[in-house]
C-alpha cells in the first residue's frame, strides 16, 4: 500500500501570524481593509514658474518622467528663484 502524502503547507498570507499580517497590510479575519493615505511630498512655492520649467523639461528630454529630467527640473526651478514648502 502506498503511503499518503501530506499537502504542502500554505505559504500565503493566512499562514503568517496576525501581528505580521497587520504590519504587511493584509486583512484581519473578518476585518476591513485599511485606507492607505498618499504621502504628500514637497510642493512648489511658485506653481506658474514650476509649470514653465516642467514644460521646458518635457521638450528637452525624450523620456520626461526620468531621473535626469526631474533632477534638471528641480535644479533649473531653484536657479530661477523657485522653492519648495
Amino acid at each position: 500500500m502506498a503511503k499518503k502524502l501530506r499537502p504542502p503547507p500554505n505559504k500565503g498570507a493566512a499562514s503568517l501570524p496576525e501581528k505580521v499580517r497587520n504590519k504587511m497590510g493584509f486583512l484581519k479575519k473578518g476585518g476591513k481593509a485599511r485606507k492607505k493615505t498618499k504621502k504628500k511630498g514637497p510642493t512648489p512655492t511658485n506653481p506658474s514658474l514650476y509649470a514653465r520649467v516642467k514644460a521646458e523639461a518635457k521638450k528637452k528630454f525624450k523620456v520626461y518622467p526620468s531621473a535626469y529630467a526631474n533632477a534638471w527640473l528641480v535644479r533649473t526651478y531653484k536657479k530661477r528663484g523657485g522653492g519648495y514648502k
